[in-house]
């Protein structure tokens, strides 16, 4: 029975576990939530759509992803965790006790939280770094205890755990599944409906018929010295020439203040 589990449990690991699941929903569904309530949903989202091209609704992602430091925050904690139970249910954590199997396991443990902070660090600043290091490194301690100690993996159990560490990976456990299947989506579903542009806004010259006229555009493609961006006034796809950038992203209110 304990050996089905293990079994059961390892190749959720190598799955990705359910934050794997978790990211793939959010990747399709949130692109096109964030921009069907940007622009005003029906039509309009075909036509911003069918401008950027499927392939590029991960740069709606991007935009979101950095430019949010919680929603940001959140998906480097769950991608690095995924990514980590991924290769130890691969044999990628050593088993043994020697001074080469611990700076192997250290340096395994530690490399993935590191590169997401400093990545963090660079979008958001030195505390969100800190801190996203510091959850990754927390929500991987128990996976390293127990496929060290056979408990996890294709291995026979060799040492028990500390009634104290299973403790804690019992509570890694819990907290790892509250933040991948209740936190993250909700703060994703929360940034697609805030009401903040997903690109840069930018205030452009814009033809209309004989006149030209100072619209206010998001941008969603570059053409040559000009912009193709949607016309938050005109509610269509323009071409901008003369564009300025502005520092604000809002371009309506968010959905829980309409």
């Amino acid at each position: 029975m304990v050996q089905d589990e293990q079994e059961q449990r390892t190749e959720l690991d190598r799955k990705g576990g359910p934050g794997h699941t978790v990211l793939l929903a959010l990747v399709v569904a949130v692109p096109l939530v964030k921009i069907a309530w940007t622009v005003g949903g029906g039509s309009h989202t075909r036509e911003v759509v069918g401008a950027m091209g499927v392939r590029n609704l991960g740069e709606v992602v991007v935009g979101m992803v950095t430019t949010r430091p919680l929603l940001g925050g959140l998906v480097a904690v769950v991608t690095s965790r995924v990514v980590f139970a991924l290769f130890a249910a691969r044999g990628a954590v050593p088993g043994g006790r020697s001074p080469g199997s611990t700076a192997r396991t250290v340096a395994l443990t530690l490399v993935n939280p590191l590169a997401m902070g400093v990545l963090c660090w660079v979008f958001y600043g030195p505390w969100w770094g800190l801190a996203v290091t510091l959850v990754a490194l927390m929500l991987r301690q128990g996976i390293v205890w127990e496929y060290r100690a056979g408990r996890r993996g294709h291995r026979p159990a060799r040492t028990g755990l500390a009634p104290w560490q299973v403790r804690f990976v019992a509570a890694e456990q819990w907290a790892a599944v509250l933040l991948t299947v209740v936190l993250l989506p909700l703060t994703a579903f929360a940034t697609a409906l805030d009401g903040l542009a997903w690109d840069t806004v930018l205030h452009c010259q814009v033809a209309t018929g004989a006149q030209t006229e100072e619209s206010r555009l998001i941008e969603l493609d570059r053409k040559g010295n000009g912009v193709v961006g949607w016309d938050l006034h005109a509610e269509e796809i323009v071409n901008g020439l003369g564009c300025v950038k502005e520092d604000s992203l809002r371009v309506r209110p968010a959905w829980w203040n309409s």
